[in-house]
């Protein structure tokens, strides 16, 4: 093997292979690169289970929307087909033990007070988003105030209401599966804006859980793994990378040697603490390793006889916010043409870890009781087969979605992420600039990586390594059109200071009039 040009060192990828689509373009470049894979199969945290109950289930990462193009152009030249997560009924939000349907991304708060407070946060995130680099978040002029703050000291400062920073903290949970107070506000306000902001990280439809692949996402992988044929090693966790020589030298575990020119790290960072490196890494990089953890999610999938939610005009998506409650949002899993009924649901950050010493059957039952209240059915009690995948207890992953950064780390560690090392060259959803923790980002940072090589070889020229993809035609972005009183309403405290001023003036007025008439003023 000592002619290969690149070895993609794959002993994890986030949602989809970041290596296998760097080896993809590799090859077609006219390179031999071998693919090793920590485990018995491709995909990573894309895990599609096909069985006799579910036909396919995705129980690790699924969903894709509008400006994932890459990952689209994946499925297309695969002939892979995407299909709409219903929502044509009506979504449930359930708060205070009480269901409310709705339509549209977010609940409608009705209270005036609550709805200037949930009006302003997004807005606000958004807004202090747009000073942020996508590919340099250290960069902004902020950096540094706001990588000291966690998102929870965040919400403290522009959220007066209770209602809102709850819904807040249920935000932060579910788009990257950890707390308002373990991640660095700088990040969080980094990660949202490089998803497309609040509405397009957050929505199902024109959003980034618009679609599910046909068949399951681990077809991607599969597919791609097919077409390198035995380039990918299965069963090959990587064990030592030694770049002291004139080759790289990789060692897997099971002691098989590997040498190249070049070598692609596509794992999450903490997973490099598996590897042994000579000559060590750069102070930075080694530090790194061991600051960015990764979230902590359950995915959950109920199935049923039928779809009774449909039939009481429920969608299938349930925001809920109960701190007893194990599921915090839920989907319809149901298939595309209507058969095997289902309700995927997540267990996200501190539910996720102290409902992991429950049983399987446990946390069924908990989660087919809370569906009942929502739902107010009592068929949800009754379910005819149930999948779940704990990704904190995957030894190759460490958890999900992504990695974090909690605070202080993104400004002082943050310029190394995607520097190389050597020969080393570093891919892996963190490093994406796009749809970072998502299949898209995946894929973009292994094709960025590929490139980095390419260029280092004299293949391409360096104002080739960062490309912009075309949008995919079958799903197109569409905006999302604010309106004038979204865009102007004041802040609650912005209300209450006009308020005050307004009473003040008020009072004042009365005064000067009462005054006036008494003679106590004069006329001039």
């Amino acid at each position: 093997l000592s002619s290969l040009k690149c070895i993609v060192c794959s002993q994890l990828f986030i949602s989809l292979s970041a290596g296998l689509s760097a080896a993809k373009l590799l090859k077609a470049n006219g390179l031999s690169p071998v693919v090793l894979e920590a485990r018995d199969r491709v995909g990573g945290r894309t895990f599609t289970v096909r069985n006799r109950e579910t036909k396919w289930v995705d129980l690790g990462g699924a969903y894709i929307g509008p400006t994932q193009n890459r990952i689209l152009r994946l499925a297309s030249e695969y002939d892979v087909k995407t299909y709409k997560v219903n929502e044509q009924e009506s979504l449930v939000h359930y708060v205070n033990g009480k269901s409310y349907p709705f339509k549209g991304s977010f609940p409608p708060m009705w209270n005036p007070i609550v709805l200037l407070d949930f009006n302003n946060l997004w807005r606000t995130m958004d807004e202090m988003g747009k000073e942020i680099p996508r590919e340099a978040p250290w960069r902004a002029p902020h950096a540094e105030e706001w990588d000291k703050m966690t998102m929870q000291q965040l919400f403290e400062k522009i959220c007066w209401t209770s209602t809102v920073r709850h819904f807040a903290t249920l935000f932060v949970n579910v788009n990257v599966t950890s707390e308002p107070h373990e991640v660095s506000a700088l990040w969080f306000l980094w990660y949202v804006k490089q998803c497309g902001g609040t509405m397009r990280i957050f929505s199902t439809s024109n959003g980034g859980q618009e679609r599910k692949f046909v068949g399951g996402s681990s077809q991607i992988s599969e597919c791609m793994a097919k077409e390198l044929g035995d380039q990918v090693k299965l069963q090959s966790p990587v064990y030592r990378i030694d770049q002291s020589g004139d080759m790289v030298v990789v060692e897997t575990l099971d002691k098989q040697i590997y040498t190249a020119k070049y070598v692609i790290v596509a794992t999450p960072p903490g997973l490099n603490l598996k590897m042994h490196f000579n000559p060590e890494l750069p102070p930075l990089r080694n530090q790194l390793i061991s600051r960015v953890p990764m979230g902590s999610v359950i995915k959950c999938m109920v199935y049923y006889k039928e779809n009774f939610w449909r039939k009481k005009g429920y969608c299938g998506s349930m925001v809920i916010e109960e701190e007893g409650a194990p599921i915090s949002l839920t989907l319809d899993d149901t298939k595309p043409d209507g058969t095997v009924p289902a309700i995927m649901g997540f267990i996200l950050a501190r539910k996720c870890r102290k409902l992991s010493g429950l049983s399987k059957e446990e946390r069924l039952k908990r989660i087919c009781e809370i569906y009942s209240r929502v739902l107010g059915s009592e068929e949800a009690l009754h379910p005819v087969h149930y999948e779940e995948k704990n990704w904190c207890e995957e030894e190759y992953s460490g958890g999900c979605y992504t990695a974090y950064f909690p605070p202080g780390i993104l400004t002082q560690y943050g310029k190394v992420l995607r520097e190389p090392v050597g020969r080393l060259y570093f891919a892996g959803t963190e490093t994406a600039t796009e749809w970072s923790g998502y299949m898209e980002g995946a894929v973009q940072a292994g094709e960025r990586a590929a490139r980095e090589v390419m260029c280092a070889l004299g293949k391409i020229h360096q104002s080739q390594i960062w490309q912009t993809e075309p949008e995919c035609v079958e799903v197109p972005a569409l905006p999302f059109v604010t309106t004038f009183w979204e865009r102007n309403m004041p802040s609650v405290g912005g209300f209450l200071k006009f308020m005050g001023v307004s009473a003040f003036l008020s009072v004042a007025t009365a005064a000067s009039l009462m005054a006036y008439k008494k003679g106590l003023l004069p006329r001039s």
